[in-house]
Order: C-alpha cells, then structure tokens, then sequence
C-alpha cells in the first residue's frame, strides 16, 4: 500500500484511536517504512523516523527538510503564532484547523501538513524544533555528512579554523563530508569540546580544573 503521508494513511485505517493514544510508534508500526540511515531516539526521533520513511516513499525528503525548517523559523519569528500553537488550554481542533490552513497557504506538501497536524492531534507541538532537528539529522546521514560540534571559549580564527578541519577530515571515511558547527562557550576557560558523530571528547581547561579539584578533594 502506498504511503500517502503520516496522517492521511491512519484516517483510513482502524488503527487512528491507537496513534492518538500511543503517538507515532504506531505510525511506524503500521506500515513497511524505510529503514532510515541512522537510529534516533525519543518521541521527536520517532516522529522524524515515520515522515522520512513516508518522504523516501514519494522521493521528497529534500522538500520536507526545507518544509520542516520554514515552518519552525515560522513559528520562531512570530509570537502570536507560537502562543495560539504552544498554549496548552487552546483546544487542539482548533490548532490542527489553524496549522492546515496556514500550511496549505504556503502551498506545502501533504506529508508536512499531515506530520504537523498529527502532532497536534498529540498534544506534541512542542517537539516542532526538536522534530525538525532529528530530521535534519537523518538527511545528513542520507547524504553522508558527518556532523561535528567544536565548543571552544572563544572563537576560532580563520587560520585555526582551516587546521581543525583539515584535522577532522582524516577521521571521515570514504564517501563522507563534515559538517561542522563552531559554538562559543566563555565558561570552558580554554581548550575545546569536541562531539564528532557518536564520540564526546572534552579537551577543556574547565574540565580540567574540575578533574584536578575532584581528586584533591578525594585526597582530603
């Protein structure tokens, strides 16, 4: 059976009071999904697992990415919008109406309108960002990127820029690209935080200091 999107499929399907009951671990069991390149957990994981499948089924998982993004800076940059949809007393008809209505407006996909007001159907509106970065986190496997964070205490010139990266690149395996993100964070003193795909490495001083004073303090 052809999946025409996460919720449009259930709608026709005895199995919609259990998706309202037990969310989108249903979804995925009630059809052949694909399998995604990588595992994420949590409800956002499952949410982002049951529309890539649906997006491979139809060849849009680009469009969906782009789809999920828009709508999240959407509902960022606007207050009034975030309010009506994050409000836990308005009632969630209301929110799934709104949602269809301004996403059809938009002209997006049904998989993408479907997703979203599912979540709403599931009181799980709150996940949108969250949602959206699993999934972004999927099609960066699908296209062979390996994501790397680099927390450092200040920022990075150009020229130590260039040799992070250079040295970072020599753990890639054939086939992958890095996609690095350089965040700032004053508190580490010095040194860098490293998460490269599965792997945490903390190289700062804070950590260090933090090591030193736990053994001196053990020693007492």
């Amino acid at each position: 059976m052809a999946a025409l999107g996460v919720c449009r499929y259930l709608q026709r399907t005895p199995i919609l009071s259990q998706v309202r009951k037990f969310g989108v671990t249903s979804v995925a069991r009630a059809q052949e999904l694909v399998k995604p390149p990588i595992h994420l957990f949590g409800i956002d994981g499952r949410y982002a697992h049951a529309v890539y499948s649906a997006a491979a089924k139809q060849k849009h998982l680009d469009k969906v990415e782009e789809e999920l993004n828009n709508v999240d800076k959407m509902i960022k940059g606007s207050e009034k919008l975030s309010e009506f949809l994050m409000n836990p007393t308005t009632n969630k008809r209301q929110k799934q109406a709104a949602l269809e209505e301004l996403l059809k407006a938009q002209k997006m996909s049904d998989l993408t309108i479907n997703l979203l007001t599912t979540m709403a159907e599931n009181n799980r509106l709150k996940l949108i960002s969250s949602v959206a970065n699993s999934y972004g986190k999927l099609m960066s496997a699908t296209r062979g990127e390996v994501l790397c964070t680099v927390t450092t205490a200040k920022e990075l010139d150009n020229a130590n820029s260039k040799e992070l990266q250079a040295a970072l690149k020599m753990f890639l395996k054939k086939g992958e690209t890095l996609k690095l993100e350089t965040l700032v964070d004053p508190s580490l003193i010095g040194g860098m935080v490293v998460s490269f795909g599965d792997k945490h490495i903390d190289m700062s001083i804070a950590k260090k200091v933090k090591d030193i004073t736990n053994v001196m303090k053990e020693s007492l």
